[in-house]
């Protein structure tokens, strides 16, 4: 494949065709009207083409505001495809290309983008993923089974120092994994220099009781030259891992830190709903996440099952698979999935089943946390409900002789809607 394509569900007051030609118009060569210098070698080089109109339905209104009354809006799905030349390997402004103005068309009353071919071309001059799951896991010491972790709660409020002693609690009690929440950032209340200090100081006490360093995920979100001063230090302190909001920075921002990290980049979706939660408009979870693996992240974040959030299991499946499938056909830049918002141990046997492995990370932070016995009972309770996945044992039957997994399961049990 030469040609980057893209997939998108439309509904159109003028029609699924018609619409689609608009679409490829706009985004490449074309505009309102027909310009002298749009010549036929021009558009023969450089236009988007239609590869493929599929008409699903009709509608009598439309699901969106639209400029262009109609009787009918038809409904389908489109393909489209660009010459790489026009763009290259710029992601900004692949993203640019394939979502761009096309939303603003009147001549679609609904648009989301589906999906996105990568030609290898473009995979092969992207960085990808620096550590993914075998990276991760070496960090970790964990060389087998989903990894837990947990974040610190309350999100915001705690001190530097409340900060590195709750760590080093829940490092001490063999958690794999602590981030920071993704509101704790570099203010003034909890610096990052004295955050992640005091934080580095008793994970390295705790190693030498656990055997093993917890991978802690400090939050440099930041401007980027802070964010690059940010990474050094967490280098200097003997950090394992750096986190940032995508949504925040940008596909720029995040290829910024791809290239001086030196550490796995944990990549925190926060604010995805506002591109992902109408099945009207915006982008799914699956085509973008191919741009963000492609600048660098280690780590995605794709909700979990029977979530506190909105977005069904089926769709946090479909996310979590497509962080593990391949970004090109030569080229997997794999990443590891994270799953988390509301899970408990009751979620662990689910996610293993539906991904067919444990190649991910559990981040839970109320179902360890608010475990009656304390964290540590929490994070054992997650070790045991892996160990009876593992095992082909139900969960209820494991937790007869494990009270860690029975209370957490009782304490858990319809705590969030299952899905």
């Amino acid at each position: 494949m030469t040609r980057l394509q893209a997939t998108y569900e439309i509904e159109s007051p003028v029609g699924v065709a018609r619409a689609a030609g608009v679409i490829a118009g706009e985004q490449s060569t074309g505009t309102f009207i027909r310009l002298a210098s749009e010549t036929d070698d021009l558009r023969t080089r450089s236009a988007a083409r239609v590869e493929a109109v599929e008409v699903t339905g009709a509608a009598d209104h439309p699901a969106l505001p639209c400029r262009l009354a109609a009787d009918r809006y038809e409904q389908g799905r489109i393909t489209l495809s660009w010459p790489v030349e026009t763009f290259g390997p710029s992601l900004p402004n692949i993203l640019a290309t394939v979502a761009g103005n096309l939303f603003e068309l009147a001549e679609v009353s609904a648009i989301r983008l589906l999906s996105l071919d990568i030609p290898d071309s473009i995979a092969a001059a992207c960085p990808g993923p620096q550590f993914g799951v075998a990276g991760t896991r070496a960090l970790m010491g964990v060389a087998s089974g989903p990894m837990i972790g947990t974040i610190v709660k309350p999100s915001v409020g705690l001190s530097a120092q409340e900060t590195a002693t709750l760590a080093g609690d829940l490092a001490r009690a063999g958690i794999d994994f602590i981030k920071d929440d993704e509101l704790q950032g570099n203010g003034p209340a909890c610096p990052l220099s004295d955050r992640a200090r005091l934080v580095m100081q008793v994970l390295d006490d705790a190693a030498q009781v656990t055997g093993r360093k917890a991978m802690y995920a400090f939050n440099i979100t930041d401007e980027i030259t802070d964010m690059w001063r940010h990474l050094e230090m967490l280098e200097r302190l003997g950090a394992s891992c750096a986190m940032v909001s995508l949504n925040s920075i940008g596909l720029a921002g995040l290829r910024a830190v791809r290239d001086r990290s030196p550490l796995p980049i944990h990549a925190h979706r926060n604010g995805w709903g506002l591109m992902s939660r109408s099945p009207h408009i915006g982008i799914a979870f699956p085509a973008m996440q191919k741009l963000w693996r492609l600048a660098g992240a280690d780590h995605l974040h794709v909700n979990g099952l029977a979530s506190k959030f909105t977005e069904p299991d089926a769709v946090v499946i479909e996310a979590a698979r497509s962080v593990q499938a391949p970004v090109s056909v030569d080229h997997a830049h794999g990443a590891l999935p994270v799953f988390s918002s509301g899970q408990t141990p009751w979620q662990v046997a689910p996610s293993a089943q539906a991904l067919g492995n444990d190649d991910f990370l559990m981040c839970a932070g109320g179902g360890i946390m608010s475990h009656p016995d304390g964290p540590a009972a929490g994070i054992a309770a997650f070790r045991q409900a892996a160990a009876a996945q593992a095992q082909g044992v139900n969960v209820r039957t494991y937790a007869a002789d494990h009270p860690e997994l029975a209370a957490a399961l009782d304490t858990f049990e319809g705590a969030v809607t299952r899905g």
